[in-house]
């Protein structure tokens, strides 16, 4: 049963997380399912897109002035901006949606709903996820700045590619998002600040696409256990109060991820991740 004080202990952690490398559903996912909550229902991933839509305000908030001068400064650069955010979405949609059928052809063939949602809270899937993400923050953390003295600008190529990674992202819970497409940024030489622009802009975009899907998923599971609309709005509420919450933490998350970011602090991020890979391991180990 989700009451207020469940609501803000997630709600703090995936503000915290989400805008952090270091996987915020894998974080809230384990908080979830200690609190002894099932992460796969439709109330929780409702929940959790609801958490997602107060952590896209924050960095709409946070990045404002940044976007306003490097992707809004002049029509042409606009354009080119538009141009750069719609390839890398198109990349990330149909690497995304290919996965997702894959997965539920493939692997999860056997069940009566086939649905990705069903490897949400799968910690064995969540631990490995976390620890290639981990991964590859220390390959490019611990990359010395020499190297990438000549940048690579942001074009149609890397956007792409940034993109496709982000599109691999998207089915695996503890997979993080900003970890692996900032980490994708900075192996192609393309400079700190305007990858972390960049691939915070892609999550604006790819946010309320994510949030229909499971406002209707939510809706739809509702429709089908024959609950009153007054039962939705009731699930729906503790959801809002969550997104304002995740809001006023994933904003502070950002001034903390960005100073670690330009001050050379990446690879923490790293080393936290394939701790955390362990720790859900043994946790998934226990019988969590």
């Amino acid at each position: 049963m989700l009451s207020l004080p469940k609501i803000l202990i997630l709600a703090v952690i995936q503000g915290v997380s989400e805008l952090l490398p270091v996987s915020s559903s894998a974080h809230v996912i384990v908080a979830e399912k200690l609190m002894g909550l099932d992460p796969t229902s439709p109330p929780m991933t409702l929940l959790l897109v609801m958490l997602h839509t107060g952590t896209m305000l924050a960095v709409i908030v946070f990045f404002w002035s940044s976007w306003k001068a490097n992707f809004f400064s002049s029509p042409k650069v606009i354009l080119e901006s538009v141009k750069l955010i719609v390839i890398a979405t198109i990349a990330t949609g149909l690497v995304g949606l290919l996965l997702k059928k894959i997965i539920e052809k493939v692997f999860l063939k056997g069940f009566s709903h086939p649905e990705i949602e069903l490897l949400f809270g799968n910690l064995l899937i969540i631990s490995a996820a976390l620890a290639v993400v981990g991964a590859l923050i220390l390959c490019t953390g611990l990359k010395k700045d020499d190297s990438l003295k000549l940048k690579t600008p942001l074009g149609l190529m890397t956007a792409c590619l940034i993109g496709l990674v982000q599109g691999i992202c998207l089915p695996f819970r503890g997979f993080s998002r900003s970890g692996a497409t900032i980490s994708t940024g900075l192996i192609l030489g393309i400079e700190k600040k305007s990858v972390e622009d960049f691939s915070f802009a892609l999550a604006v975009v790819l946010t309320p696409p994510v949030i229909l899907m499971e406002v209707l998923r939510f809706l739809k599971a509702e429709h089908a256990s024959g609950h009153q609309a007054m039962h939705a709005i009731g699930l729906f509420l503790p959801s809002l109060v969550g997104m304002v919450l995740s809001f006023v933490a994933g904003f502070l998350a950002l001034k903390w991820l960005s100073n670690w970011l330009e001050n050379g602090r990446w690879y923490f991020f790293g080393f936290y991740c394939l701790l955390a890979s362990a720790v859900i391991l043994f946790l998934h180990g226990q019988g969590l």
